[in-house]
Order: structure tokens, then sequence, then C-alpha cells
């Protein structure tokens, strides 16, 4: 199974979010799918991008937090397993663990990606007219090349912020957040207008 560019785009984009690349024997993988209970129609558009490789309808799970004791609702679907996701865990996972590629700038160049990790893991702070990409508990070289990325291949500016428990997390200023916003808004979902400035 080949991808094409869009597919290519939104695979990278959701992987380097809230995606997972699961192991299925030597070489292949499956992609999983996790979105809270208002972000259905979310999941279902990353679903109906790759219309060979789910079958079957997600699942409305329910999980109960052991510390907080809080129920959280959420919706899952899992893809085929195959050796072309194989190849894309090869590439982002290490270890077991999920990381950020050294030649991220090599794969990071079409705008989409860049909107479906936003919509993945960004917040727009409205107050502040501010913008938040959440990279998560990764090393700070890897913030690093996120930031260089962005600013190489989109002419984005940010700042590597490290937010203690939650991981780095990318700042960008008001200024860098309207080109943030206009180099992404138009592939950005009605769903998430929320998270972005105009």
């Amino acid at each position: 199974m080949k991808f094409n560019k869009e597919q290519i785009s939104i695979l990278i984009g959701t992987i380097l979010g809230d995606a997972y690349l699961q192991k299925t024997g030597r070489n292949n993988a499956r992609l999983r799918f996790e979105h809270g209970n208002k972000q259905k129609d979310y999941l279902l558009w990353k679903i109906s991008k790759f219309p060979k490789l789910f079958q079957g309808k997600p699942k409305y799970l329910k999980r109960r937090h052991p510390i907080s004791n809080r129920t959280y609702r959420y919706w899952r679907h899992q893809s085929n397993s195959t050796p072309e996701l194989g190849k894309w865990r090869a590439i982002f996972y290490k270890e077991g663990k999920k990381h950020i590629p050294g030649d991220l700038t090599k794969l990071m160049k079409d705008p989409l990606t860049l909107a479906v990790w936003y919509m993945d893991d960004g917040y727009y702070y409205a107050r502040d007219k501010v913008s938040y990409l959440y990279l998560g508990k990764i090393e700070k070289k890897e913030a690093e090349n996120v930031k260089t990325t962005i600013k190489k291949n989109f002419n984005i500016f940010s700042k590597v912020l490290d937010k203690k428990q939650k991981g780095f997390a990318l700042y960008f200023s008001p200024k860098e957040t309207i080109e943030l916003h206009k180099k992404i808004s138009s592939y950005i979902l009605p769903l998430f207008n929320y998270k972005i400035s105009f």
C-alpha cells in the first residue's frame, strides 16, 4: 500500500501529534487514532483520508483515571497492519518510544502537515493572541529541531518552552501567531476554529 502526497502529509502530522503507530510483527505496524468525545468528527475526517487502510467503525470507550477518578470518554479506531506503516514507525520510533527524526526538515514541508499537528496539539490563547504547539516529553534537542524546521520551511519563528511535566512546547508571539495561522488556516477544520485567530 502506497500513500499519496496528501495522505503522507496528514500521516506525518498526526504521527507527530496524537496518533500511535503500534508494532505488529517484525516489519508491520498499525495506525491508532484516539480522540475525545467532542472530536469524533475529526477522527472520522482522518479515517476518510485513508479509505483503504481502515475497516469497520470507530469504538466509543470509557476509561476511569486511577488517580483523579475522572471518567474519560473517547473514540478509537485502528487501521489494518501494513509494511508501509512499519516503515513510518521505523522513522518516528526509537527503542519503542516516539521521537522527532533528525531529518524533520525533509519530512515536514507541507503546511498541511503543520496544520494537522496543530489541530492535534496546538493551542491558541485568545487573551494574549499567542499560540503554542505542545511537543510532549521529548529531548530538548528534538524540540529545537522542530523550532528550526518551522523556521526554515515556513519562515515562522518560535521559542522553545519547558513546560515541566507536560514536556516541551513551542511558543509563538502575537506576530508569529498571525503568520502561523495564515499558513495553516485553509486546512483547519471548522471544529477547530477556536484554535485560530481569524
